[in-house]
């Protein structure tokens, strides 16, 4: 797979309450990934930027919410989250990459 390609996958972790709990129970981290992206790069990606072992990856697509820009109505665009289930003992700390 191309590696220029595997750094476009990934925009970044999606941190909320939902994603909090799968982490805690399921040794799960959620990602926003390309619309394009399949699970397959999806997984080489994680391994090729975090260095570490992933066994499963769920995708869920996520439509747009309508909303009101002054008197029009408007979508926000679609995008795709990722629930990259890690190896037993495998861990990726946030924290340590920023700054």
């Amino acid at each position: 797979m191309n590696q220029e390609r595997l750094m476009k996958v990934i925009f970044g972790p999606l941190v909320t309450e939902k994603s909090q709990m799968a982490a805690e129970k399921h040794n799960q981290v959620t990602f926003r990934v390309a619309r394009d992206a399949n699970k397959h790069e999806i997984k080489q990606a994680v391994e090729l930027l975090f260095k570490v072992e992933v066994e499963n990856v769920q995708v869920a697509n996520v439509k747009g919410k309508i909303k009101r820009f002054g008197g029009r109505l408007g979508r926000r665009n679609h995008w795709k989250k990722a629930y990259v289930s890690l190896a037993e003992g495998q861990d990726i700390n946030f924290g340590a990459l920023e700054g």
